[in-house]
């Protein structure tokens, strides 16, 4: 059985920003950028530990998969992958997050 991908809307939020941000240099390389964040995640239905366990975190069910710069940070909870929120790589993750 496939796990269900359930988007936060903080990780919507977080994917319009970085979309608002890329675009102000490239049209084209948001689109790009926006369309890899969610295909990326589609593996997760069938793999859903293939990401690391987020370093800042330590909990094996807390997850993050990276796309380009981006850190896609989840949560596995039963047969659901929680999109909490998407942040440049280069920023640690605020533990309130779960």
């Amino acid at each position: 059985m496939a796990y269900k991908i359930i988007w936060s809307p903080d990780s919507l939020a977080d994917i319009e920003r970085i979309a608002d941000f890329i675009s102000r240099d490239s049209l084209f390389y948001a689109e790009s950028t926006v369309f890899k964040i969610f295909e990326a995640t589609q593996n997760l239905e069938a793999y859903p530990k293939s990401g690391r366990v987020v370093p800042e975190l330590n909990q094996d069910n807390i997850r993050e998969i990276f796309v380009f710069q981006y850190r896609i940070i989840y949560e596995i909870v039963d047969k659901s992958i929680y999109i909490l929120t998407v942040i440049h790589g280069k920023r640690l993750i605020d533990k309130d997050i779960v």
